[in-house]
């Protein structure tokens, strides 16, 4: 444990060790409810819960028909979110996501304009496919996303709360796509990689959803329970090492950083602090949902990727000499095993 957390009371201690057990019970809830209709995706659905209880947003990447919409739909049942979806498309405008403001005449025949809240006014937002829309249009979500509110006309407007997005992206099809600025891409806490379900799990898939009677997702958690699990999460302890292996992480996977061979030489950009706070965030996140009140270095293996995928590219000839991001990711982190 860092200092301040080991010379504090017992008594927080043992407040945060009853609030984890509570909390544990709700999101064990909670998940079990979720894998009862999104099958073969286990992973995929433990990281976007890491990605809501750390208080992120989360980006969605896999090809069409794997449940993606479906597990958004659910999160907002479960969890009792407020959630909206919006189809992203090149004629998009920002107003159809911020809102805009109306000219109203009233009875004494003044007028005035009034603000008419747009989808973005929502606890869970789906952004089907960012990548879709223009940049004018994806830039919209920028100071939501980061803010948490929208300012129209000159003036601010608050966004509910708890505000999370969580955006879809077809890795294959590219035509009549702009891809997201890497400013957008740093404020998604984690890029969420979504895979075919292998064999059984798809066996499942078969026989549940093509009868008669669907299984419906139920409510299990509720904004308020959210919100006090984040906070939970922000006072879970962070030893010294587990501080140390996220900055070791971080650090090297920048081109200027300490200088690691077959490595810093292939990145052309790397992360910056906000990839260590998503870190930070997550891998308590991630501690909380299997049941420890403290995290580890393993969990900072386990999300490495997640979250620096999406915050690191490579030259050019190293993608000619057939590197990718991912083993980049893996040489770095052998080293905090090593």
């Amino acid at each position: 444990m860092t200092a301040s957390i080991a010379q504090a009371p017992t008594a927080l201690d043992d407040a945060i060790i009853r609030s984890a057990e509570a909390t544990l019970e709700t999101v064990g809830r909670a998940r079990e409810a979720i894998h009862s209709v999104i099958f073969g995706q286990e992973k995929v659905v433990d990281l976007t819960l890491i990605t809501l209880l750390a208080g992120g947003h989360g980006l969605l990447v896999g090809v069409p028909g794997l449940a993606k919409t479906k597990l958004v739909e659910t999160l907002g049942i479960v969890l009792g979110l407020d959630a909206r979806r919006v189809q992203f498309t090149p004629d998009l405008m920002p107003s159809d996501i911020l809102g805009s403001e109306i000219l109203d005449e009233g009875a004494d025949r003044r007028r005035s304009f009034r603000f008419v809240k747009g989808p973005v006014f929502t606890q869970l937002l789906m952004a089907d496919e960012i990548n879709r829309a223009s940049p004018r249009t994806q830039s919209a979500l920028l100071q939501a996303m980061q803010e948490h509110h929208v300012s129209i006309g000159g003036e601010r407007h608050d966004l509910p709360e708890p505000f999370h997005v969580l955006a879809t992206q077809n890795p294959i099809e590219q035509e009549g796509t702009y891809p997201l600025p890497e400013a957008q891409l740093d404020r998604f806490l984690l890029q969420i990689d979504v895979g075919y379900p292998d064999r059984d799990a798809e066996r499942r898939i078969l026989i549940e959803t093509t009868g008669v009677e669907l299984h419906k997702p139920v409510a299990a958690m509720s904004a308020e329970g959210l919100m006090n699990a984040q906070r939970l999460v922000r006072r879970l302890p962070v030893g010294e090492s587990v501080v140390d292996a996220i900055l070791d992480l971080v650090r090297s996977a920048r081109p200027e950083g300490e200088h690691l061979e077959g490595v810093t030489d292939k990145l052309l950009w790397g992360p910056g602090p906000r990839a260590s706070q998503a870190l930070m965030l997550a891998v308590r996140a991630r501690a909380l949902i299997e049941g420890r009140v403290a995290p580890s270095i393993s969990d900072v293996i386990a999300l490495a990727e997640p979250v620096l995928k999406h915050r690191l590219a490579l030259t050019f000839s190293a993608r000619a000499e057939g590197e990718t991001v991912k083993t980049v990711i893996s040489r770095l982190t052998s080293r905090l095993t090593g």
